[in-house]
């Protein structure tokens, strides 16, 4: 593709200022065999790179699985946990700012009602509080996760 790349620019470079699209077409074409040359010269970049994939990936699966097999409860609960960097020993965590009940909603699959219905049980039951622009998660959100 390089080659080609050459080619259609020292023939006509015009072409390639006229075509908005084959010129953004080219330049992704030129990216991706940089990207490729610096993932095989950069043996700490590639190693940071597939370590990254191989996390989104796990994190696709548990989605998936999340998504299968349980309630919109727990999807809710799991949410707020992840948002809230529970696990995450390097992260500060517990504090979420202010975010929409539909944005939530369209994280685990449901409707706004349910995920107000549910974090008002949360909230009852204690596991999380509202304050100034957000919200506050507490550590007992996660016994509720793994006991039930």
């Amino acid at each position: 593709m390089t080659s080609l790349v050459r080619a259609v620019w020292q023939v006509s470079p015009f072409v390639l200022e006229r075509l908005p699209r084959l010129r953004l077409a080219l330049c992704l074409s030129l990216r991706r065999v940089k990207c490729f040359k610096v993932l095989h010269e950069e043996h700490g970049l590639s190693d940071r790179f597939i370590r990254f994939m191989l996390a989104r990936n796990i994190r696709i699966e548990e989605d998936l699985v999340d998504q299968l097999f349980n309630s919109s409860e727990k999807r809710l609960a799991r949410t707020l946990l992840l948002l809230a960097r529970y696990g995450k020993e390097d992260q500060p965590h517990g504090v979420l700012p202010k975010m929409s009940q539909e944005t939530l909603a369209e994280m685990i699959g449901t409707t706004r009602s349910r995920v107000n219905f549910f974090m008002n049980k949360f909230r009852k039951l204690g596991f999380i509080q509202y304050n100034n622009g957000g919200f506050q998660i507490n550590t007992s959100l996660l016994s509720f996760v793994l006991h039930e």
